[in-house]
């Protein structure tokens, strides 16, 4: 199997898993990602997913042996299939990126897709494909810009050059730098944190992040206000209003959720 998934404590990792090939994604691996976070998106047992590889590699983008050996991928301008697998998907629940070694060319819009990204220091990223004509197709073109701005954006899609993990953290570009090894079990401590929140407003606070971008200003407040009127809805806002004022989480200190505590 290209990519294996397991769930424990309500947090699913995701491996891509073909160290041969710096876990490269052919079209078989693409639609196992696909199938591994839809079906995440539908577990009632899992509230975060971590997206890893095996051996040392994040990703190093699509499989160009395969590309070269006659591969083609479906050309899908609609709908949830991408090159690379997931990166059209808008999950419910959030994804860690949990990046060793390299994180290039369609692997970094694996990484760009996630919600958060940790690395090792020694990772690295870069739009690799640059300098082999392969383009910039599971949507690193928006993401990127979204999250370090249009003039860093275009300085790396343009020149493909190689970015270490300190210029990365420096900019936003991930979260968290890490020792080497060690960024799949902060992603787990990170995941644990937020498995521990009440899940329906950090969800609908994650979805109208996203969701502006297919908005007008108005709209957007609009959707904003919509989101938070659903959360609540729930009841879970004067659930947490209510162990406030019992005491709970002063001073700055940090307030969990109930166990089971989850949303409909």
């Amino acid at each position: 199997m290209s990519v294996t998934s397991h769930t424990e404590d309500r947090i699913t990792v995701v491996t891509i898993d073909r160290p041969e090939r710096r876990n490269a994604v052919d079209l078989e691996t693409a639609l196992a990602l696909i199938d591994a976070f839809q079906a995440f998106d539908r577990a009632e047992d899992a509230d975060v997913a971590i997206l890893t590889g095996a051996g040392g590699a994040f990703c190093a983008g699509a499989d160009l042996h395969a590309i070269a050996a006659g591969e083609r991928k479906p050309y899908q301008p609609d709908g949830d299939f991408a090159p690379m697998g997931p990166t059209r998907l808008r999950l419910g629940k959030p994804v860690i990126a949990a990046i060793e070694g390299p994180a290039v060319a369609g692997g970094m819009e694996l990484a760009l897709w996630c919600d958060l990204r940790v690395a090792g220091r020694s990772a690295m990223m870069g739009v690799f494909n640059r300098r082999f004509g392969v383009p910039l197709v599971d949507l690193g073109t928006i993401r990127l810009p979204q999250i370090v701005g249009q003039g860093r954006a275009l300085e790396f899609i343009l020149t493909g050059r190689q970015i270490a993990m300190d210029e990365a953290l420096r900019i936003g570009l991930v979260n968290e730098v890490t020792g080497d090894g060690a960024a799949l079990g902060r992603a787990i401590e990170l995941a644990r944190l937020l498995t521990s929140f009440p899940q329906t407003a950090m969800r609908n606070d994650r979805l109208s992040v996203y969701e502006q971008y297919d908005l007008t200003e108005r709209d957007a407040m609009a959707n904003e206000i919509a989101r938070g009127r659903a959360t609540i809805d729930s009841g879970e806002a004067l659930s947490g209003s209510r162990r406030f004022a019992d005491g709970a989480g002063r001073h700055g200190t940090l307030e969990r959720s109930e166990p089971g505590e989850r949303p409909d």
